[in-house]
């Protein structure tokens, strides 16, 4: 018998039909083109499609849940499963959604009293808190409380690392990522930055490197100082529309090279995509805490 549920958002880049599998409630998070509101699927196709959109021009907006979304979520995922709820949030540092969720519980306690929901600000980015869901899955699966899930999952989130590269920085500069002049050196330079959290989840850039192939050997050299027991752990792989090949040959060398249990490939969808743009690809792995 489960004790609580597993709650979250569309922007946990993990695929719908997993999430449907692992019964993590992901709330379809909305998004603008041209004045026109879509919502995110959570499905590769659909990803496809909104990378395209953006290569011939479109500028996506998103927007964040606000607390009366919350409550609507929350109140028909409890009178659905009458458990109590773990909601991991994108990380505050990144997106105002945390901060409406913790106005949103009193305000749907005031509708059910006799429930209890926990949100637990992830200081992460795309699948890096759907890392922390698939792991409150597992404990719910296995039968823990959902205080001893909120516990696992604040001690966890410091030590889950996140390094990204791209070779496209306009997208960054369109949200204020990076500076116009920035732009115009690195692509004229053939910059690819390596980016990261810190422990609070703001965005740095960590380094610029000349070159795509570079850009990996630094992420990969990365992984080798910070990853600890790959052997015991999967790495998560997101990116934004990248070649097939490209995402393929990422996974199997960080898997040759540090002999994690597998890969998780998944898609950035639109959340996070608005502002990264295509050609994005980031590895998630849990190591060393984040500084």
């Amino acid at each position: 018998m489960f004790k609580f549920s597993v709650a979250t958002d569309s922007g946990c880049d993990l695929p719908a039909g997993f999430c449907s599998e692992r019964k993590i409630h992901a709330y379809p998070m909305k998004y603008e083109i041209d004045e026109v509101e879509y919502t995110d699927k959570m499905d590769p196709e659909d990803c496809v499609k909104f990378y395209d959109l953006m290569r011939n021009g479109a500028v996506p907006k998103t927007s964040q849940m606000n607390p009366l979304e919350f409550v609507d979520f929350w109140t028909e995922l409890y009178d659905s499963e009458h458990l109590p709820i773990v909601h991991v949030a994108m990380g505050s540092a990144i997106s105002g959604t945390c901060a409406n969720a913790k106005i949103a519980v009193d305000l749907f306690l005031e509708q059910r009293s006799d429930a209890k929901v926990f949100v637990v600000d992830s200081t992460l980015a795309s699948i890096g808190y759907g890392m922390l869901c698939v792991k409150a899955a597992d404990m719910r699966d296995a039968g823990s409380t959902p205080e001893e899930c909120v516990a696992d999952l604040e001690n966890r989130k410091k030590n889950i690392n996140t390094y990204y590269t791209t070779n496209d920085l306009k997208y960054l500069y369109r949200s204020g990522r990076v500076s116009k002049a920035g732009v115009i050196v690195a692509t004229a330079l053939n910059i690819n930055p390596i980016l990261n959290l810190d422990k609070e989840g703001k965005l740095i850039v960590q380094e610029k490197i000349r070159g795509r192939k570079n850009a990996f050997e630094r992420i990969y050299a990365i992984v080798k100082e910070l990853v600890i027991a790959p052997e015991t752990q999967t790495v998560y792989i997101c990116h934004s529309d990248c070649r097939p090949e490209e995402v393929r040959s990422f996974s199997d060398t960080l898997l040759e090279r540090f002999h994690f249990k597998g890969s998780f490939i998944s898609y950035i969808g639109p959340t996070i995509g608005s502002h990264s743009g295509p050609g994005l690809i980031a590895a998630f792995f849990e190591g060393q805490p984040r500084f």
